[in-house]
């Protein structure tokens, strides 16, 4: 989808639900706790928001219906690709062209001289207007970068004369001296298999075998596809992406967080977005309950096929001793409401699956790269404290596979609070105090 057209829908939308709620620029953004300015930006399609949790809460103000929350996410998901794959294409093009507009030929012709003579075993020789400061300036630095490359190429070289002598570089002992080892990212081999002797890079694999097509276990979700060493979403042949957002909130009233530190060492509340850092700081753990977001995406115009989610439990222990903080400020409404495309798990059960909350659907659902899926997953515990990831099957086609999303490589975490001191932080306090003993005016 073209740029102008993502952003221009995107934007249109919010206009929409702004000019429904009869609230003003200053109202909303002092709300929002964002600039005026930033604001306009968004609703008039010239800026879209890195993060969807300003939207979500800039759409609940404007009172938008449920269904208007799933569009809305699905034209920023679609937008914000568009503006990803253009940052992208501006990271990869080479500076030199930017800087004095050569090509890449002719970049790699001025470089083949140093390289024939590093080739050769003689160091490369300075043109004579090098060091003078003669000739015009790109030619001078289309001149320098030549005489680097050159260099570097000799480097290398040496290099790979010296490794050749050493003990083990040749074909004795295992044949190929541990240097035709087919190794990709994060450990994991070419063929898409983790190595015989490298352990997973989280608590535990799945316990399932993969299905045809499955990436490699236990790898981060992200905007790459589940499953896939980033970048690699293409070359696997995966047709479909995952982003897991594993500290959204369906309301503030609904989150809390477990953290291993006294009251006085905690800081207040983040806001939504603020989340993820929040919880890494105090090395915290979602308390009771962990509200999940899934964005599901296809990588082409095919339809893909999402067969279900299976829950996989990597660890179960006795719940957290821990100090219990909810996120909420005493008194302040609490929005939310059950979304569509929305699941609820009990992670205490033996074998814990998701079911659909009332009034939604149960998969099957498709997805392109045009009509992505957003799922919103409730996994509650009181009785333990839980490693837990998932495991997606896909199809398309005669292709078919399993993908991993977790957090970032690691498992998702819930733990119960049951009898857990708990605190709450007052609006213009300085610190957080025992639960329920805020006096409300």
């Amino acid at each position: 989808m073209p740029e102008h057209t993502a952003a221009a829908d995107f934007a249109a939308l919010l206009r929409e639900l702004k000019d429904r709620s009869g609230l003003s620029y200053g109202v909303l953004a002092k709300r929002l706790h964002m600039s005026t300015s930033t604001l306009h930006r968004y609703c008039n399609g010239d800026a879209v928001p890195a993060d969807y949790a300003p939207v979500e809460r800039l759409a609940r103000l404007c009172k938008a219906h449920p269904e208007e929350l799933v569009e809305l996410h699905r034209r920023w998901v679609l937008a914000d690709a568009v503006r990803g794959r253009k940052g992208a294409a501006a990271a990869e093009t080479p500076p030199e062209e930017a800087d004095s507009g050569t090509g890449p030929g002719q970049a790699a012709s001025e470089a083949a001289p140093p390289a024939e003579a590093a080739s050769a075993g003689a160091p490369p020789a300075a043109p004579a207007d090098a060091d003078t400061g003669a000739g015009p300036a790109p030619a001078r630095r289309r001149t320098r970068t030549a005489v680097l490359a050159g260099i570097a190429v000799a480097a290398v070289a040496a290099g790979v004369a010296l490794a050749v002598g050493l003990p083990g570089g040749g074909s004795d002992g295992d044949g190929d001296g541990g240097r035709h080892r087919p190794v990709g990212a994060a450990g994991v081999t070419a063929e898409g298999t983790a190595p015989a002797s490298s352990s997973p890079p989280s608590a535990a694999a799945s316990p399932s075998s993969p299905a045809k097509g499955t990436g490699p276990a236990r790898t981060p979700a992200g905007s790459a596809p589940a499953g896939a060493p980033s970048g690699e979403g293409q070359k696997s042949g995966v047709p479909v992406t995952v982003r897991a957002e594993p500290y959204a909130w369906e309301s503030p009233c609904s989150q809390r967080y477990l953290a291993d530190k006294p009251a006085s060492e905690m800081k207040p509340p983040p806001l939504e977005e603020g989340a993820a850092a929040w919880v890494a700081a105090h090395g915290a753990v979602s308390s009771g309950q962990q509200y999940l977001r899934l964005t599901v995406q296809g990588t082409g115009p095919e339809t893909v096929v999402v067969d279900g989610l299976t829950v996989r439990v990597a660890g179960k222990r006795a719940p957290l001793a821990w100090n219990d903080y909810a996120m909420a400020y005493p008194g302040v409404g609490c929005g939310g409401g059950v979304q569509t495309r929305a699941f609820a798990v009990s992670l205490d059960s033996a074998r814990p699956s998701l079911t659909p909350e009332p009034g939604n659907e149960d998969f099957p659902f498709k997805v392109s790269e045009s009509d992505p899926e957003v799922y919103y997953l409730t996994a509650s515990v009181s009785a333990y404290d839980v490693d837990w990831y998932l495991e997606l099957k896909w199809s398309s086609g005669d292709r078919s596979g399993t993908l991993t999303v977790d957090d970032e490589g690691r498992p998702f975490r819930t733990s119960g609070n049951k009898g857990r001191p708990a605190y709450e932080f007052p609006i213009g306090g300085d610190g957080w105090v025992p639960e329920g003993t805020t006096k409300l005016e």
